[in-house]
């Protein structure tokens, strides 16, 4: 079936750069509508602005995905926009430890929970009743490797993604009889800005990263947007509560 697409739009949040950016791109090269969401306004709106530089469509919404109320007022204002949401990649995370657990502190933990767990849980939270309302869609989480095994000196984030995963698959099965699907999706290391900064000052960690994957580099944006279509497109109908690796092998080592 390949890349088919009966809905028309699609909402995809941390999409001011990195994986966000690159997914709410791919979506509109598809034809589809995409609703650009970030707490960075400048970053979502460089995403619009190249969306409908290549004749696409697309509008930024503002939002702090840990607040309820923001939550809330985006999915409202995403349906007052173009009437429904047929794909939602609730995508935006932090990564903001670097340290074994009984070094991390408490401020880091409330912040990487309330992002990474609260924002997806928050984000379902709404998307949900919007797609039953209108008869079915598909939802992809951001997961990460870290979620499917143990993650040294990111024990927190590690937390955070295993729950991520926990969310997905118990909101597929609440919702599989609805129409409406719902995956994560698990990167490992991949070229981002984020990725940038942390090894720019030392190429022998870039190195190391990239020894991690047997493919022998690391992953591209466009290889992650191009998985998160997969599981939204047709060609997934049968497939929901999954958390999809693309990791260049790192995790059938």
């Amino acid at each position: 079936m390949g890349m088919i697409f009966t809905g028309q739009v699609a909402l995809v949040t941390g999409a001011a750069a990195g994986i966000g950016r690159a997914t709410a791109l791919a979506f509109a090269a598809e034809g589809l509508k995409v609703l650009v969401v970030d707490l960075d306004s400048a970053g979502g709106e460089g995403t619009v602005a190249q969306i409908r530089d290549a004749g696409g469509q697309a509008q930024f919404l503002r939002c702090n995905v840990t607040r309820e109320v923001e939550v809330q007022q985006m999915v409202e204002q995403a349906v007052a926009t173009y009437g429904r949401i047929d794909y939602a990649f609730n995508n935006a995370g932090i990564e903001i430890e670097d340290s074994k657990l009984a070094e991390g502190t408490e401020a880091q933990f409330d912040a990487i929970i309330g992002v990474n767990v609260k924002g997806v849980w928050l984000c379902m939270k709404y998307q949900l009743p919007v797609m039953l309302a209108q008869g079915g869609g598909a939802i992809v989480n951001t997961a990460s490797v870290a979620g499917l095994g143990a993650a040294p000196k990111m024990s927190i984030y590690a937390a955070s993604k295993h729950a991520v995963i926990g969310l997905t698959k118990s909101a597929a099965i609440e919702y599989a009889k609805k129409h409406i699907r719902v995956n994560a999706i698990c990167p490992a290391v991949i070229d981002t800005d984020m990725f940038r900064r942390a090894y720019e000052a030392d190429p022998r960690k870039a190195d190391f990263a990239a020894a991690m994957h047997p493919v022998g580099r690391i992953g591209t944006v466009a290889e992650i947007a191009s998985a998160v279509l997969y599981l939204c497109s047709d060609g997934a109908s049968f497939t929901t509560g999954q958390a999809l690796a693309v990791d260049g092998g790192a995790t059938a080592i």
